[in-house]
């Protein structure tokens, strides 16, 4: 019977942190529905980076960087969109 409450314990605590993680990224993605298309776009590429253990600051960076050097973002509008897709980012963690 013990090990029977270990593993129940267990299973309720695994399904405890799932829900927790799908709210965040819930959180972040109802922000990210309000910002700027750039803005927006910067989250959707540094998202998953995130979620996979990257600090948002280096997923936004590299993402930035390239989206200015492929032509689709302006040097003056990446500070702006990574600031503004940051706060949202931050809720993934």
């Amino acid at each position: 019977m013990t090990g029977y409450r270990l593993f129940a314990t267990a299973g309720v605590m695994l399904l405890a942190m799932s829900s927790a993680a799908l709210a965040d990224r819930a959180a972040a993605d109802r922000c990210a529905a309000g910002l700027s298309p750039a803005s927006k776009a910067l989250y959707q590429a540094s998202a998953p980076q995130v979620l996979g253990g990257e600090t948002p600051k280096d997923a936004l960076t590299a993402n930035a960087r390239s989206m200015v050097m492929g032509g689709t973002l302006s040097r003056a509008d990446a500070r702006p969109a990574a600031e503004a897709a940051a706060p949202c980012l931050m809720q993934l963690k």
